[in-house]
């Protein structure tokens, strides 16, 4: 289920904080050298070519420094990948795909503005508004609702240092045990800021201006830091404005020695008009215009969360200890169909304890985890009038709570072989009112339902050199339907559909590290459904939200593979490079005999997603990377199979210098061919019973061109 999450894995057993943090970040070493790990080489996808940035301080005992979180990822016994901040902040990085394009098995398509679809292994597949099956965490303490539902607009890719993905059952560590794992964005404080301060004004394509500032100070125990981004753009599409703003601060104190208290502070609003889908044809021919019934109906979304969160550590003579909590209120006005009116709390606390010790002179690397985290949503309906509210419609309540425990050792029978065994009990409630007494929903209607199971995890991890992994597991995971498929909402009003929760066994191998100039990261997985999770659009057209239904047996299995080749070195001086990076997703996501699509493909992502990038840097700072990203085969529109959309290739380029008083400026050149291609789909049941054809395509950006200048001092 989408429960929501801990943070970063890490254990220690130090006597200093700066021991502490290293030892945190890399639990999983060899038992004769614990620092191993810590070297593994990431593989680097950023395309840039250019270095790491600039040398940084050991952080602190609540956030360790950006080395020590990168071994903490490498150190898992199965799939993930980590994305260091320095690899987008030279683009116009708006969105979570401009964060994530780089990570192989992690799909994310763009629909207009920050409205997106996040998938890793099919999670929410189909589904293409907010996050199901993925836990999304900032700074290790969640982010999604109680019902694990989860939004976009408060990730603000400027304000992150940087970003972790654990696919699948791997992100055990959180506490998460969902289909698609979970994605942890990383802000940095004042010990892991590039900078004491940064200033950048970027823009360009569709009228768009974004301004973001940074500022941090360390004085004694205390440190501090703020920091906001304005963003304002008219779009490509015809009804797409977006005005953004976000603003994160967080403060730490160290209130003794082996103790320290950080609180998280968070503002995000967001004002994004809603163009809608098109029909095929015109979404290939005529992509800038907006569906007729957005315009009449004046669709848009506008989202203002405030987030107030704490993490206190306490570093113990055997590992250490994390308790978090945290309370997110969201307020949101979304004229669709209907005018969507919500406004709800998130609260919860979740303690956890890591430790390293030796078991029988074997060293054990132990995880415990407790979390319980609840919710109550306000949801009312009103006829919408030209985006205006008329006569109510809903009147009814969302209450959601969890309660979970969890547990992860890996064991070193060898000294360069770890055994991993875990598991997550969990309770999960869905207590849904709608208290009628009006005209479109006289009846007052009642419904609970509870979710509880045990999710277990088996893995081996062996490390024959301090660069190179070898990993294989098998996990269990369950996916709680989120309110948005409990309560399914049509022109005939709103039913609660008790869905039974998604179950999943995957089983994965694969591997990562370096050999002198080839890195790589490749994952195979195969994971075996049972009641999936599946969703289609009954009138995409008029944005109705996706239905949801439980298919008795599907199955997902692909690849997820990342390989850099350094090509050449010191080709026109000293220190100058050149690097090839190719990362291929690969998706076969079926039914298995189901009674009414067969064998299908579930329609709404494409089998193969390839990105090729080269890039070239000089010692000066300056680097040049275009990049290729190619979908060979179109996704279906429909289970049925019916309907597919065309393959597309994108061509963008990067390139900018970096100077060596801190002063930075860049290019980002998107789809330089002005391709003409489907971004998303709204997925419809069997696109050849609609007359006409399915009014559900999103067409993908023109030719856009993006620069900027920072300044960090």
């Amino acid at each position: 289920m989408p429960s929501h999450q801990r943070a970063v894995p890490r254990a220690a057993l130090s006597s200093t904080l700066l021991v502490a943090s290293l030892a945190l970040a890399s639990p999983v070493t060899a038992q004769t050298a614990p620092e191993s790990a810590a070297t593994l080489s990431e593989i680097s996808v950023s395309g840039t070519g250019r270095p790491a940035g600039p040398a940084e301080t050991a952080g602190s005992l609540t956030v360790p420094s950006v080395a020590a979180q990168r071994a903490a990822v490498n150190a898992t016994v199965g799939s993930v990948a980590f994305v260091d901040a320095t690899t987008f902040q030279n683009r116009y990085a708006n969105t979570v795909r401009d964060v994530l394009k780089d990570v192989p098995g992690v799909f994310v398509q763009e629909r207009y503005g920050q409205e997106m679809r996040l998938s890793i292994r099919g999670s929410g597949i189909a589904r293409g508004f907010h996050v199901r099956g993925i836990e999304l965490l900032q700074d290790g303490i969640p982010l999604n609702l109680a019902d694990g539902s989860g939004d976009f607009y408060q990730i603000d890719p400027l304000s992150l240092r940087s970003v972790e993905v654990y696919k699948g059952g791997n992100a055990l560590t959180f506490g998460a045990t969902t289909l698609g794992g979970a994605v942890n964005f990383v802000t940095p404080t004042a010990y892991t800021a590039l900078a004491p301060n940064v200033l950048r004004i970027d823009g360009g394509s569709f009228n768009t201006i974004r301004e973001h500032f940074q500022v941090s100070r360390i004085s004694g125990p205390a440190d501090v830091l703020i920091s906001g981004t304005l963003t304002n753009s008219d779009g490509f599409r015809d009804h797409e404005t977006q005005r953004t703003r976000n603003f994160n601060a967080n403060f730490g104190y160290q209130l003794a020695p082996g103790i320290e208290t950080r609180f998280y502070l968070g503002f995000y609003d967001t004002d994004q008009k809603l163009p809608g889908s098109l029909t095929l044809f015109n979404a290939l021919n005529t992509p800038r215009l907006a569906n007729p019934a957005a315009i009449t109906g004046n669709q848009s979304r506008k989202v203002t969360t405030e987030r107030i969160a704490n993490r206190t550590s306490f570093e113990l003579e055997v590992g250490r200890l994390d308790i978090d909590s945290w309370a997110i209120h969201k307020n949101l006005n979304h004229p669709i169909f209907q005018v969507i009116d919500q406004d709800g709390w998130t609260y919860g606390v979740a303690p956890r304890w890591a430790g390293t010790f030796d078991l029988g002179g074997f060293r054990n690397d132990l995880i415990l985890g407790l979390r319980a985290f609840a919710g109550i949503n306000e949801a009312r309906q009103f006829v919408n009038v030209a985006g205006l509210r008329g006569a109510q419609t809903l009147d009814a309540r969302q209450s959601a709570s969890n309660y979970e425990a969890y547990a992860e050792n890996r064991f070193w029978f060898l000294p360069d072989v770890a055994l991993m065994t875990g598991a997550k009990l969990f309770s999960s409630n869905r207590t849904y009112s709608n208290r009628g007494g009006l005209p479109a929903s006289p009846t007052a209607r009642f419904a609970d339902v509870t979710y509880e199971g045990i999710n277990p995890k088996l893995g081996l991890l062996w490390q024959p050199l301090p660069d190179i992994q070898v990993f294989a597991d098998v996990t269990r995971s369950r996916d709680v339907p989120d309110f948005s498929d409990l309560v399914q909402t049509n022109t005939l009003g709103t039913t609660f559909v008790p869905l039974a929760a998604q179950r999943a066994w995957t089983y994965e191998a694969g591997s990562r590290g370096r050999i002198d100039r080839l890195a790589w990261d490749v994952t195979l997985y195969r994971a075996e459904l049972r009641d999936a999770l599946i969703n289609f659009t009954p009138n995409p057209g008029l944005n109705i939200p996706a239905a949801t239904f439980n298919a008795p047996r599907t199955r997902h299995q692909g690849v997820e593979a990342a390989v850099t080749l350094d090509l050449a070195t010191d080709l026109t001086c000293i220190g100058d490079g050149l690097s090839l990076t190719q990362i291929w997703t690969h998706n076969d996501f079926r039914f298995v005999a189901d009674p009414v699509f067969g064998n299908n493909r579930i329609a709404g992502v494409p089998v193969n997603v390839l990105r090729t990038v080269l890039g070239y840097r000089h010692p000066s700072g300056f680097y040049f990377a275009p990049a290729l990203d190619w979908v060979p085969e179109g996704a279906f529109a429909d289970h049925a199979n019916t309907l597919k959309v065309p393959g597309y290739a994108l061509l963008g380029l990067q390139t900018g210098i970096d100077f060596a008083n801190g002063v930075s400026l860049f290019v980002d050149a998107r789809n330089l061919t002005d391709e003409r291609y489907v971004s998303d789909i709204a997925v419809v049941t069997n696109a050849a019973t609609v007359a006409g054809g399915p009014v559900a395509f999103f067409p993908g950006n023109g030719r856009s061109v993006f620069g900027g200048v920072r300044a960090s001092f």
